[in-house]
C-alpha cells in the first residue's frame, strides 16, 4: 500500500477499484498534454510581482491569479477576490514580431499598453505624484 504507484486519471470514466472486483478491468491513464505552455520566466515574474507588491502596500490591489495556456500566459490583478480582474498582464509570444508580446489589458477589455519590453509595459501602473506649480 505504501509503495503503490499513483496514477493520474483525467476523465474518461472512473478508475478501477482497488480490491480487484467489479469487472476486473483497469482504465489506462490518459497522457498529459505534450503541447508546450506559455509561462512567465523568473525575471518577468519578479518584475510583475514588484509592481504588484507596491500596489498591495498602497492598498489598491488585494489578490492575483496566474494562468498558463498554449497561446497566452496571464497575470490577473484583483481588487477583491470575488470580482472580475481590474487588469490583466498578458504574454503572447506569437505577437513578438508584430506589436510586442506583452500587454496590459483593463477590466473593460481595452489595451492600455502593449510592447516588446515588459518593464516598458509595466510603466502604465506608475502613478504620477502631484507637483507644485507656481
Amino acid at each position: 500500500m505504501a509503495d503503490e504507484t499513483i496514477l493520474v486519471f483525467r476523465g474518461g470514466g472512473r478508475p478501477a477499484p482497488r480490491n480487484g472486483f467489479e469487472g476486473e478491468t483497469e482504465l489506462q491513464p490518459q497522457r498529459v498534454r505534450s503541447e508546450p505552455q506559455v509561462m512567465f520566466d523568473r525575471r518577468e515574474l519578479m518584475a510583475i510581482l514588484n509592481v504588484y507588491g507596491r500596489k498591495v502596500s498602497d492598498g489598491e490591489w488585494r489578490d492575483y491569479a496566474i494562468g498558463m495556456g498554449a497561446d497566452v500566459a496571464t497575470f490577473a490583478i484583483y481588487r477583491r477576490t470575488s470580482e472580475m480582474p481590474l487588469f490583466r498582464i498578458e504574454k503572447r509570444p506569437k505577437l513578438r514580431n508584430r506589436q510586442g508580446m506583452f500587454a496590459v489589458i483593463a477590466a473593460g477589455g481595452q489595451i492600455l499598453k502593449r510592447g516588446h519590453e515588459l518593464a516598458q509595459v509595466l510603466r502604465v501602473f506608475e502613478t504620477r505624484k502631484p507637483q507644485l506649480v507656481e
